[in-house]
């Protein structure tokens, strides 16, 4: 079967490949449900820079990004849009924080 679709086969591989990394860094039970609210909110934003006043889509992007950032605080790590950006400086950088089994999800 792999054979028959070899794209769908590679970008279903990329899927896996991200939701393993995105588990990865989120393993902390708070750090995760903020993502769960924070993720959302800041994607619902778009439709509202168009739909509504731009002051309600920004407004809504910058809290939905806000509780991202809390929850990285949280859990220990770099926002992820921030370690490509450290990396071209030669910022030190945590892609993924170091956990006791108690802050596991």
């Amino acid at each position: 079967m792999p054979d028959r679709f070899p794209i769908a086969r590679r970008l279903f591989d990329l899927a896996g490949r991200a939701r393993r990394n995105w588990l990865e860094r989120h393993r902390n039970g708070l750090n995760f449900w903020i993502h769960v609210l924070g993720i959302p909110l800041a994607l619902s934003s778009i439709p509202l820079f168009f739909l509504a006043d731009w002051e309600w889509g920004l407004a809504v992007l910058l809290v939905g990004y806000l509780l991202q950032w809390i929850g990285h605080r949280v859990e220990g790590n770099d926002v992820g849009e921030f370690i490509p950006i450290k990396k071209l400086f030669g910022l030190p950088y945590v892609a993924v924080a170091p956990h006791s089994p108690a802050g596991r999800l």
